[in-house]
């Protein structure tokens, strides 16, 4: 297992990216730090893989935690996450090392990308002591598919999943219930309501609430730009 620290100021980002983080094969979260100094002293006790690291935190810079393992020579790759999207905050990581970079906000397929390419790092220089020049060139491009490489939740399967998304293209209308798609699926609405939010989780879906005079609020759901590409990871 790669073991991962996120290093976020914001308790609910964190937990998103620990999230993310989880569902990718061969990923483990270790810990979050809310600090460079925290992430210092994470790093003492426990030995990390990889750092999910923010750049802008309300006590500190990312950037120095970045050049402090540079410096010290602690044996842990970075991948930054930030909204940081200027070109000095961009050119400064990649020179002190950084292996990848993600510009918040994000679509999941792209923090899949960067964590499936950095476990084929990961398991190349594992396993080799020769490279081949296929070999060099994916490590140096992070060249690889993220297709299939998403891992599903317990309860949901990759076959019901597929059914499902096409089900919710084939809707004529730009929202729908879970009503809709569970009579057009033929399932029940309590399955179809995990799947609902799993897809609302990964972000192919957005819910909305609609509240009518009556009676309990209506939740119905829209398709997302990015979902096809979000998708491909899935089905």
């Amino acid at each position: 297992m790669i073991n991962v620290l996120i290093v976020e100021d914001d308790p609910m980002v964190a937990e998103f990216n620990r999230k993310y983080t989880e569902q990718v094969e061969g990923f483990l979260c270790g810990g979050w730090a809310a600090s460079v100094e925290d992430a210092k002293e994470f790093l003492e006790k426990q030995a990390i893989d990889l750092i999910l690291l923010d750049v802008y935190m309300q006590e500190s810079n990312g950037l120095d935690l970045l050049a402090f393992i540079r410096e010290t020579g602690v044996n842990v790759d970075v991948i930054v996450i930030s909204a940081a999207s200027d070109m000095n905050s961009i050119k400064k990581a990649m020179n002190f090392g950084a292996v990848d970079y993600l510009i918040k906000p994000f679509h999941f397929n792209r923090f899949l990308e960067a964590l499936t390419g950095y476990r084929e790092h990961v398991s190349i220089v594992r396993e080799r002591s020769l490279l081949s020049q296929e070999e060099l060139d994916r490590l140096l491009y992070h060249k690889s598919s993220t297709k299939e490489l998403a891992r599903l939740p317990k309860g949901v399967t990759k076959s019901t999943l597929a059914m499902i998304w096409n089900c919710i293209r084939q809707h004529e209308a730009m929202l729908f219930s879970t009503e809709d798609i569970a009579e057009s699926a033929g399932i029940s609405r309590v399955s179809m309501r995990k799947y609902l939010a799993f897809l609302t989780e990964i972000e192919a879906l957005a819910m909305e609430t609609i509240y009518g005079t009556i009676g309990r609020p209506v939740y119905q759901y829209r398709i997302l730009p990015q979902a096809e590409e979000i998708m491909s990871g899935y089905i």
